[in-house]
């Protein structure tokens, strides 16, 4: 089968905060972004419901209509959005060869990596079917829905014990369950999470089902040593088992950790491959939200205007 083969001066791989921003700036300087969606148009977002900690919604807004604004606003200066899935790179030369669904070729003189993380999930039928109803992978971006209420949190490394605390601040009890019968995290968090009054730890436990028919009402958990089953009046079910980052089709040409996020030259979207930047949670384990990613997608655009300037591409 022939591939149709394309030139573009600026491609941008993924839809979500990162992505959009990279866009809007990159249209705006007459780059003629082409963005390519990935399977997940407008990413994480568009499985959270309401958002309320992104500036400029006074009144909050639903996170898929809020991707839809952002991709409204890339397409308003030019950016050509298209549905579509790059599965091969090959960063060896100055042309950034990307592959789209097997069936095009994009010849870029820049590529924006805008591919996002996924979080990591339970794997239960219930977690699927209350995702955005009670059951959340973001604390710090849905905490706030469950004041006064009581929550569960299940993991055991920092991130786990970063948000337990936090949404004891904000919760009236929070039950941390944890697989094993110690942490992964840190011991400056794991004291934390001990010395919080309102956070009791569920040792050696697993969730065996989360309850509720439209919103949570409950979870079951399981004791392996005991055996015992146990059932939580929670209203709210966290998962903090670590994310993934969606950065597989790049792992022989950049820079990544062990995780597999894409190492960038510190305060820059730069990798260590001229021509190609790596901009929100692609590249951010630490802050993963909707507002530092926008920030980082501009921080892309700019890096890859001035790229095309120095490199006197037009």
């Amino acid at each position: 089968m022939s591939t149709a083969i394309e030139k573009v001066n600026c491609l941008i791989i993924g839809s979500g905060p990162a992505g959009y921003t990279a866009a809007i700036y990159a249209a705006r300087a007459a780059l003629k972004p082409l963005m390519y969606t990935g399977l997940q148009p407008g990413g994480q977002l568009t499985i959270t419901t309401e958002v309320e900690n992104y500036p400029g919604y006074p009144k909050g807004i639903q996170g898929p209509e809020m991707m839809e604004d952002f991709k409204a606003q890339a397409e308003r200066f030019g950016t050509d959005v298209r549905f579509g899935y790059a599965s091969k790179v090959d960063f060896s030369g100055p042309v950034h060869k990307v592959w789209i669904d097997e069936t095009t070729e994009i010849h870029a003189n820049t590529v924006i990596i805008a591919t996002g993380a996924s979080a990591k999930w339970l794997g239960l039928p219930s977690e699927e079917k209350l995702n955005g109803f009670g059951v959340s992978a973001c604390a710090v971006c849905d905490g706030f829905f469950f004041k006064g209420q009581d929550v569960a949190i299940v993991g055991a490394g920092d991130t786990a014990a970063e948000e337990a605390t936090y949404l004891a601040k904000l919760c009236k009890k929070v039950y941390m369950i944890v697989r094993r019968s110690e942490m992964r995290a840190s011991k400056a968090m794991q004291q934390r999470v001990i010395n919080t009054p309102n956070i009791e730890i569920l040792w050696d436990s697993e969730t065996k089902e989360i309850l509720g028919e439209k919103t949570v009402n409950g979870a079951l958990v399981v004791n392996h040593k005991t055996k015992q089953d146990r059932k939580l009046d929670v209203t709210g079910f966290f998962v903090a088992i670590g994310h993934k980052p969606n950065t597989d089709i790049f792992k022989d040409w950049l820079e990544m950790d062990e995780s597999g996020y894409i190492k960038t030259i510190p305060g820059t979207s730069k990798t260590k491959i001229k021509g190609v930047f790596a901009v929100g949670d692609a590249q951010d384990k630490v802050y993963r939200q909707a507002v530092t990613a926008a920030g980082s997608g501009c921080m892309g655009a700019l890096d890859a205007e001035r790229y095309l300037a120095e490199a006197g591409i037009h």
